[in-house]
């Protein structure tokens, strides 16, 4: 019986030992797990924030890149616009061209006939005119000749009168 019994006791030996064995294995299961499940967390969180920073990235680029193609798309409008606005106005800013061209090579003959009445008028008038400002001017030179002569002496008397320097 000690061999039966030594045996029983070898085998509860390793009974235990392979059920402290287990536990152990359970237990670092457990705690790989749990510590699997940490890493995989911060692991998930880091990916979490990095597609949040791309995400954010992408909508900012995507946000300017619309605004670009708005801007771009209203200077091509205007642009055209403009250009539209040209053709349409060109033939008017010719046919006005033609039309004062037209009136111009009209009105010559009027303003030549004016000119030829109004130039024996202004002929005559000026013939009128020339002897009486002649007149006018012999009258009135010996004046201004008699008030600078007086404004002359008027200045030196009044030069004599200062005291000198």
């Amino acid at each position: 019986m000690s061999k039966g019994l030594c045996y029983s006791s070898a085998a509860m030996k390793f009974s235990l030992v392979a059920t402290l064995l287990v536990v152990l294995a359970v237990t670092h299961g457990s705690e790989a797990r749990s510590l699997v499940k940490r890493e995989v967390q911060a692991e998930v969180d880091k990916i979490t924030q990095l597609l949040r920073e791309m995400s954010a990235s992408v909508t900012t680029a995507t946000q300017d890149m619309v605004e670009k193609m708005k801007a771009l798309e209203m200077t091509n409008t205007a642009q055209t616009y403009m250009e539209d606005s040209r053709a349409k106005i060109q033939p008017l800013v010719e046919k006005v061209q033609a039309e004062a061209a037209k009136l111009q090579e009209q009105v010559k003959p009027f303003i030549s006939n004016i000119e030829e009445h109004i130039r024996p008028l202004t002929d005559d008038f000026s013939a009128q005119v020339q002897p009486l400002a002649d007149n006018f001017q012999a009258q009135v030179k010996p004046l201004t000749d008699m008030m600078e002569k007086f404004l002359q002496q008027a200045m030196e008397q009044s030069k004599a009168l200062l005291p000198p320097q």
